[in-house]
């Protein structure tokens, strides 16, 4: 399945930057300090970027729930590259599924909900969130 192709080349790829390359299998899963079930690895941080821009991959457990919360001043995009789930931006659901995006502007309260096979999204956070 290509989602599964997808998921497995983001995983296992390579970020090039001016510093040299980060390799995502040498990152750590990071569990979220808030939400159990829920784990992240920083692929690009601010230290990167200058505070830009930050990339991580997010690892969603299956019915589990990245409960509502907002970010400000960061806007945030979602490009869901494995599994599915629902989210809830600002009262409105939208479904999760491989090859969807969702933009989250600064402080619009948001949550995603895992469905039975877990979700994986890569979060993008401008200017960066770490």
């Amino acid at each position: 399945m290509i989602s599964d192709e997808f998921a497995m080349l983001v995983s296992n790829g390579c970020v090039e930057t001016v510093d040299g390359p980060i390799f995502c299998t040498e990152l750590d899963w990071n569990p979220h300090a808030a939400f159990e079930g829920v784990a992240l690895k920083h692929i690009v941080t601010g230290e990167n970027t200058a505070g830009q821009l930050s990339c991580h991959i997010v690892r969603i457990e299956p019915g589990c729930v990245l409960e509502s919360h907002t970010h400000d001043p960061q806007w945030e995009l979602h490009e869901v590259i494995k599994g599915s789930g629902v989210a809830t931006v600002s009262g409105k659901e939208s479904d999760y599924h491989p090859g969807k995006s969702s933009v989250i502007p600064s402080g619009q309260t948001h949550k995603v909900q895992a469905g039975d096979e877990g979700l994986i999204l890569l979060a993008k956070f401008f200017p960066a969130l770490l």
